[in-house]
């Protein structure tokens, strides 16, 4: 008996108007070993498909009522369903090749059939078929084991981060100033440390479908107020100028920077550029500039939010895959190279665009464009 890897018989559904067409295919097949579902019609097929997939699928191109080709179109539009390979059985020789296989069929056969190139194809389907189940499987494996990891190490990290404060704040017994040094030096990795698996989940998240953003009314002006207040102090300990630019807006509109969006997951993309900015530059500045763009060629209107700074810049090679995940730049202060990859996801989901700009020696300018509210 032809069996898969993990014991499963092979499951064949034979569509075909033609009753003596489907007891040769049956005959044929179930001599190999595998087990044939038959149906005589379209819309039955597709009742069937939709009960309890199968494994493969022969289809005949000319039938009453829903064609092989109708069918064929169905399954593929049906995303709830798993990858099923289809191979096209058909009695005309002109037939349109091309078309079956833009409705989305794998494979094609003519009758009256060879049985051993029948089986040929039957055999070189399912292992097509195999080869893909077995790769899902192994995405949602590594899917799930990268969920536990990050959850089952948050926990630690902010207990860690707890205690590390109460020892700083002196809680438990007096510290000296050398030993309060090398706390906040603890406390400071450990953030890091959690914002990477904070970054990670998030990322997991928008790659397995599980991110649920929550669009409402967003001022970004209001954003990014609240974002240059909360990193400020990490400017001015470099002693880099800071500030933020909103002069371009129309000042007595309240809603001139309003957009639908996910306010905290904004927050998210404005802050970590700005953090970047901040990690990669030692002298001159950092600037944020908000305004609204518009083209004569469209009705669509933009806010436009981006942030400059006088940094070491990025190498032109680095440009093309910088925000592609676990993509890290060549200076020694890069991170996990998620973050970008992560504004990048947080920022198209929105309906939007991320760019950059950059010279090696004079810093670099990334440009972030989200739909106006209303437009």
């Amino acid at each position: 008996m032809l069996i898969t890897s993990n014991s499963k018989v092979d499951r064949i559904l034979a569509v075909d108007d033609t009753p003596d067409n489907l007891v040769l295919l049956q005959t044929i097949l179930e001599m190999e070993g595998y087990k044939i579902d038959l149906v005589a019609d379209g819309a039955t097929a597709l009742a069937k498909i939709e009960q309890s997939p199968p494994d493969l699928i022969l289809l005949d191109v000319m039938m009453p009522g829903l064609d092989g080709y109708e069918v064929t179109r169905r399954i593929r539009k049906n995303q709830a369903l798993p990858y099923i390979p289809i191979l096209l059985l058909t009695a005309f020789h002109d037939v349109s090749l091309v078309e079956g296989l833009d409705a989305g069929a794998d494979d094609f056969i003519r009758k009256p059939f060879d049985q051993d190139e029948l089986l040929a194809r039957v055999r070189s389907l399912l292992r097509l078929k195999h080869s893909i189940d077995e790769q899902q499987k192994l995405f949602r494996q590594q899917e799930d084991f990268v969920s536990r990891l990050t959850h089952d190490l948050r926990t630690p990290l902010v207990a860690a981060d707890r205690m590390l404060h109460l020892f700083q704040q002196e809680t438990f017994c007096k510290i000296s100033p050398e030993m309060k040094q090398a706390i906040a030096a603890m406390i400071r990795s450990n953030q890091n440390l959690l914002e990477m698996v904070n970054t990670l989940l998030e990322v997991h998240r928008f790659e397995a479908g599980k991110k649920n953003l929550q669009f409402e009314s967003c001022n970004l002006q209001q954003v990014v107020e609240e974002v240059v207040q909360e990193l400020k102090p990490l400017a001015d300990e470099k002693n880099l100028i800071f500030k933020a630019d909103t002069t371009k807006l129309n000042q007595e509109d309240e809603n001139a920077a309003t957009i639908m969006g996910d306010r905290l997951e904004l927050r998210r993309v404005i802050s970590n550029l700005v953090g970047n900015a901040i990690k990669f530059t030692d002298t001159g500045s950092i600037e944020i500039r908000l305004f609204e763009e518009s083209s004569s060629s469209s009705p669509q209107k933009w806010i436009v939010v981006e942030v400059q700074d006088t940094g070491y810049g990025i190498a032109s090679e680095d440009l093309p895959t910088l925000f592609e995940r676990f993509r890290q730049g060549k200076n020694k202060r890069a991170g996990s190279g998620l973050g970008l990859h992560l504004s990048q996801r947080i920022v198209e989901s929105h309906g939007g665009k991320i760019d950059v700009f950059s010279e090696v020696g004079k810093g670099s300018i990334f440009t972030v464009r989200l739909p106006k509210n209303g437009t």
